[in-house]
This record gives structure tokens, sequence and C-alpha cells, in this order.
């Protein structure tokens, strides 16, 4: 049996339970994707005012899964993924979900800054289009003050 998947919305909890004290660390880390999905995940569900008993991880047997599936009663099903690239692709695993689930769109929200169509109902999203700048600002902030205190000790 698979275990469900477990995302730290807590960037800087998890970066200090990771001992993660520069931003360098950061990119070097075997983490750093699941960083970026759960920093994500928290301003996505912030940002459209999802309600946690909407908000979904969906996989298959066969390898397919989608990092976020939220479901409005009476309203639409989105699919969004996370990427920390600047140039994602249309992958298999999306084409999957988008069939499979029937999704009315599907988002892959990405580190680069150009947003702009993939494939029918699929587009590609900069994270800086959904991520409050004050949060994403602290974020950056906190990694920087722990450069700071490391340097010190």
């Amino acid at each position: 049996m698979k275990s469900p998947k477990v995302y730290v919305e807590d960037s800087g909890l998890l970066h200090t339970l990771l001992d993660i004290r520069t931003p360098d660390q950061l990119d070097r880390h075997p983490k750093v994707g699941a960083s970026w999905e759960g920093f994500c995940l928290g301003q996505v569900i912030e940002h459209l005012g999802a309600k946690p008993q909407e908000c979904f991880f969906w996989a298959t047997h066969a390898g397919a899964d989608l990092d976020l599936v939220i479901v409005r009663v009476g309203s639409e099903r989105r699919g969004i993924e996370f990427k920390r690239t600047t140039a994602p692709s249309f992958t298999p695993s999306m084409r999957t979900a988008v069939a499979d689930l029937k999704l009315d769109s599907l988002e892959v929200v990405h580190a680069g800054a150009d947003a702009f169509p993939l494939a029918r109902k699929v587009s590609r999203r900069a994270a800086g289009q959904v991520a409050r700048t004050d949060t994403a600002t602290a974020w950056l902030a906190s990694l920087r003050q722990q450069e700071e205190v490391s340097a010190i000790h």
C-alpha cells in the first residue's frame, strides 16, 4: 500500500527541519522540489480560496499523478501541477489527468515568468501570478536571515 502524499506548506519549518540555511544549500538539496511544491500549494490554495475538503492529491497505479485537484461541487474540477522549472512541458501524466478526471482546466505553476497555453484545457502559469508578493518576499528574507546567522556561528 502506498503512503499518502504529504506537503509541508511552511517552507521555513521544512528548511529548519532539514538544516537548510542558505539559498545555495536549498538549490542543492534533494528536497528542493518538495519545498517548492509545498510553498506553491499553500499559495495557490489561499489565492483561490479553496477549502480543505475541496483539495486532493491524485495518482494512478500506472504512475500518473497530479499535485492538486480542486473539486468544487456544482462548479468546477481544476487540476494544478507544480514544476520547479522555467519551461514546463505537457506530460503524459497531465494528459491522463485531464481525461480521467474530466478536468475543466489544468494549470502548471512554474518558476518562470511566462503564462501561455500548453494544450487544450492546459496552461502554464508563473508562480509569481499566484503567490502573495509579501509571502514570497518573507520566504526569501527568512533564508537570508538563516544565512546571516550561520555566518556568525
